[in-house]
C-alpha cells in the first residue's frame, strides 16, 4: 500500500543540487506507488501537495539575523538563544500541521539536518522526529565541517543535537564515501551511500524550438561555439578556470555561458569573474533568469528555461569545481552526451574516477596540453562521439534511477517491512 512521504527542507525551488536530487527521489518514489508532499520556506512544487512556510527559508530576514549573530563568533547572547527557540517553536507547530494535513507516514529531510543554515528548522525537525518516532530518511548533501564558514560558531550545542541527530528512527543517507567516514568518525552514526543519479534508462527529450529560443535569447550566432559552465556562481565552482580555458583556446567563436544565477553566497565573486573575463577578452554570458528544475512536475512558467533546454546547445562543458559533495552537473553532461573538462576534486578522485570514465581532467591548474586536448575534442566529431557514448554506458551502470530505486526500496522496507 502506498505511503504518504513528506519532503522537508529550507528550499525546494530553482536548480540547486538539493532541489534537483529531491525531485529525482520524488519521481522514483511516485513510480513505486507512493505520494510526495513538500514542506519548505521557498517552494515551486505543485501547490496541492505543498506546505509553504516562509519562515523556514534560510534567507528569511529573521533567520538571516540569527545567522549573523552565530557564525564567525564564539558566544551568543541570551536574546539570540530566545530568537532561535521562538523560531523553533513556531516551525515545530507548522511541521506537526504538515504531518497532520497530509497524513504523512514518513519524512525525508533534505539537508535540513545536515548543514546549519537554518538552525531553528533543524531543531524543530529533530524534536518532531523524536516525539512522533515517525520513520525518517535524513538525506545529507553537505555537512557543516565541509564548509569553512561554519568552523567558528556560537551554536555548537545545537549543531551536536540536530546536525545530524542520533535517533533510532532515522536512516542516514550520504552522497559520497568521505562523508560516510567522517559522519561515523565524528558522531558514531552509520549511513548508506546513495550517489546522485540521472534517468539514464530514458535518454533526454529535447524540445528543439524551446532550446533554439534559448540560444537566440543569449545572443549566440549559428557558428558560435558554446562552452557551458552549468553551475551556480559560487567560489567553490572554480569558474575562473573556465574563463582561463576559453582565453587559452584563442578563438573569438568560443563563448562561455554560465547557466545559473549568482546571489546564494553574495555577488562579489560574480563581479570579479565579469572583470576577469573582460581583462582576458573572454565573451562571458551570465544567464540571469531563474532556471527551472527539469524533474519538477510542479507548475512551470512556459517562458522559463530548464537545464534540459540549455545542455543540448553546449559544445563543451567546463566543470572546474574545487569541491563538490558529488557533482550533479557531471552526470548531466554525460546524460546529454557532452565532452567535459573536470578538475579532480576529492569526491571525483575517490568515488567517480575509478569507474573508468573517458574525460579531460585538470589537477588544480590548466596546462597547454589540457587546452590542446579540449580543442581536439571540440573539433573532432569522431573522438567526441566515442568519448560521450563510452561515458553514457558507464553512467547507466552506476548512476541510473534503477540504482536509486534499489536503495530507496531497501530503506523503506527497513521501516515498514513491505516491498515497495
Amino acid at each position: 500500500m502506498g505511503k504518504n512521504i513528506g519532503f522537508v527542507s529550507t528550499r525546494f525551488a530553482g536548480a540547486d543540487g538539493v532541489t534537483l536530487e529531491s525531485s529525482k527521489w520524488a519521481q522514483v518514489i511516485k513510480k513505486s506507488g507512493h505520494s510526495c508532499f513538500w514542506f519548505a520556506g521557498e517552494l515551486d512544487r505543485n501547490s496541492q501537495n505543498s506546505f509553504p512556510v516562509p519562515e523556514a527559508f534560510f534567507k528569511h530576514k529573521d533567520n538571516q539575523w540569527i545567522n549573523d549573530q552565530i557564525f564567525g563568533k564564539n558566544r551568543r547572547s541570551r536574546a539570540v538563544t530566545e530568537a532561535i527557540h521562538s523560531s523553533r517553536s513556531f516551525l515545530k507547530t507548522e511541521l506537526y500541521e504538515f504531518i497532520k494535513k497530509f497524513k504523512i507516514d514518513m519524512l525525508i529531510a533534505e539537508n535540513a539536518l545536515t548543514i546549519p543554515l537554518h538552525v531553528p528548522l533543524g531543531l524543530a525537525l529533530t524534536e518532531v522526529i523524536a516525539e512522533t518516532q515517525i520513520p525518517t530518511i535524513a538525506h545529507h548533501h553537505d555537512f557543516y565541517w565541509e564548509r569553512v564558514r561554519f568552523t567558528v560558531n556560537a551554536v555548537n550545542d545545537y549543531i551536536r543535537m540536530a546536525f545530524p541527530p542520533t535517533l533510532s528512527n532515522i536512516e542516514h543517507v550520504v552522497i559520497n564515501s568521505a562523508a560516510r567516514e567522517e559522519l561515523a568518525l565524528r558522531t558514531g552514526i552509520s549511513s548508506t551511500i546513495i550517489p546522485n543519479v540521472v534517468d539514464f534508462e530514458n535518454p533526454p527529450f529535447v524540445d528543439e524550438k524551446h532550446t533554439e529560443d534559448f540560444r537566440n535569447k543569449i545572443g549566440l550566432k549559428p557558428d558560435d561555439v558554446m562552452i557551458l559552465q552549468p553551475s551556480r556562481v559560487v567560489q567553490r565552482k572554480g569558474i575562473e578556470h573556465a574563463i582561463e580555458l576559453v582565453h587559452e583556446l584563442k578563438d573569438p567563436r568560443y563563448k562561455l555561458v554560465i547557466s545559473h544565477e549568482a546571489g546564494d553566497e553574495g555577488f562579489e565573486y560574480a563581479e570579479w569573474l565579469v572583470e576577469n573575463a573582460k581583462d582576458r577578452g573572454v565573451d562571458l554570458r551570465l544567464f540571469d533568469t531563474g532556471i527551472a528544475d527539469p524533474a519538477n512536475d510542479g507548475l512551470k512558467s512556459p517562458n522559463q528555461y530548464s537545464l534540459w533546454d540549455i545542455y543540448p546547445h553546449a559544445d563543451f562543458i567546463t566543470y572546474p569545481s574545487l569541491y563538490e559533495g558529488f557533482g550533479n552537473a557531471f552526470l548531466e553532461a554525460i546524460y546529454f552526451k557532452k565532452p567535459m573538462l573536470v578538475n579532480r576534486y576529492a569526491t571525483f578522485v575517490r568515488d567517480i574516477e575509478p569507474k573508468g570514465f573517458d574525460l579531460i581532467v585538470m589537477d588544480g591548474f590548466l596546462t597547454k596540453r589540457t587546452v590542446q586536448k579540449v580543442r581536439e575534442i571540440i573539433e573532432s566529431p569522431e573522438k567526441k562521439a566515442e568519448m560521450v557514448n563510452h561515458n553514457y554506458e558507464i553512467a547507466t551502470r552506476y548512476y541510473s534511477y534503477s540504482v536509486l530505486r534499489k536503495w530507496l526500496n531497501s530503506l523503506i522496507i527497513n521501516f515498514f517491512g513491505i516491498d515497495v
